[in-house]
């Protein structure tokens, strides 16, 4: 919206910074901050007197977490909250990337909302029907793949190598969406621990915004060897505004957990990251960034794929930060380690634009 006015005054004067994508990215992340910082304590209030009990704690769990009973879900919506408004203040609002993103978002949010209303209603850790929330997870992301490949190619680019790609054709929208889908459940999974998730959340964003910036400017993409996409550049917006909501959520969800994320925080924000990297063709760099989101999916794969072959099982309890706390690890201890592996593949993700 500032933007827009902006440019309807011609950028003259101070409104001349918000001509620049990095100083609206900066702007983005403190009036997400700032948002979250104020609605949270009212906001968190209100959910624990709806709530009453709280998030259901699985009982085959770890006994550690039998004392957060009585904590409140949903704490994603403090979260949508103020990565919405913080985007439709600052974000161009004509870029087709920035609706398909947001409709991820949103969309995603609100099937998390539905299955965490479900389970607190419910007072069951089951919640929707997983066959149910899969099929209208791809709706919304086969509708946000369409818009988004209709404004790029349908090539797969291969990280480390220079101008090398997979033309997929029509299977690029299948691709999309599965990209979309599954790293918003491979999210979903890793919230498991008191900020376990929401650090690699954004510190994936944060990562996402350089790559962004980098292919929506078509001299740095050039000098790169990376894809240059037009207009993927006000996507590293987005990724500032999921930091700064993050970054406010964290303050009232660092241990011991004031609030839980919920389905409707962890399926939108891993929705999002998900077309953010698709829209920027990212996708692969993607599983390297969000490489912790990965392992955390594939731990679950692995141990329900072997226990039906065998009836043994590989990790003590999955996903596999479980799988550490059965080991004796404290939780504090698991969140900051996988946190410290986030920043490192981080890293190794940023090395892919230079090392080709």
């Amino acid at each position: 919206m500032l933007y827009l006015i902006a440019e309807w005054l011609n950028f003259e004067g101070i409104f001349n910074l918000i001509r620049y994508q990095t100083f609206r990215s900066g702007a983005t992340l403190m009036t997400a901050l700032v948002i979250g910082l104020i609605i949270g304590p009212r906001f968190i209030n209100m959910l624990r007197v709806r709530q009453g009990k709280g998030q259901p704690i699985r009982a085959d769990g770890p006994q550690s977490h039998q004392a957060k009973v009585g904590t409140p879900t949903m704490g994603g919506l403090m979260i949508l909250i103020a990565l919405v408004l913080s985007m439709l203040l600052w974000m161009d609002l004509r870029n087709p990337f920035v609706w398909a993103c947001l409709g991820v978002t949103i969309g995603f949010g609100f099937i998390g909302f539905l299955d965490d209303y479900d389970k607190v209603t419910k007072a069951s850790h089951k919640g929707v029907s997983g066959k149910v929330r899969l099929l209208f997870e791809f709706i919304v992301a086969g509708v946000a793949s369409w818009i988004i490949v209709s404004q790029i190619n349908t090539n797969l680019y291969i990280p480390f190598t220079t101008g090398l790609s997979i033309p997929l054709g029509p299977f690029y929208y299948v691709f999309a969406a599965t990209v979309i889908v599954g790293f918003g459940n491979a999210v979903n999974l890793t919230d498991g621990l008191d900020g376990l998730a929401t650090m690699p959340v954004i510190i994936t964003a944060g990562t996402l915004a350089i790559i962004a910036y980098l292919v929506g400017r078509a001299d740095f993409s050039e000098y790169l060897g990376i894809p240059h996409v037009a207009g993927a550049g006000e996507l590293a917006i987005l990724c500032a505004a999921i930091m700064g909501g993050g970054l406010a959520f964290l303050w009232f969800n660092a241990p011991p957990a004031a609030v839980f994320m919920g389905d409707t925080g962890s399926l939108a924000l891993g929705g999002a990251l998900g077309a953010i990297a698709v829209a920027s063709h990212h996708e692969i760099v993607l599983l390297i960034i969000g490489g912790l989101f990965v392992a955390e999916t594939a731990s679950v794969i692995i141990q329900v794929f072997w226990f039906k072959r065998t009836g043994k099982r590989i990790f003590r309890m999955a996903p596999i930060h479980h799988h550490f706390e059965q080991k004796g690890w404290a939780e504090s201890t698991v969140v900051i380690r996988f946190w410290i592996i986030s920043i490192v593949l981080a890293l190794i993700g940023l090395a892919t634009l230079k090392i080709r």
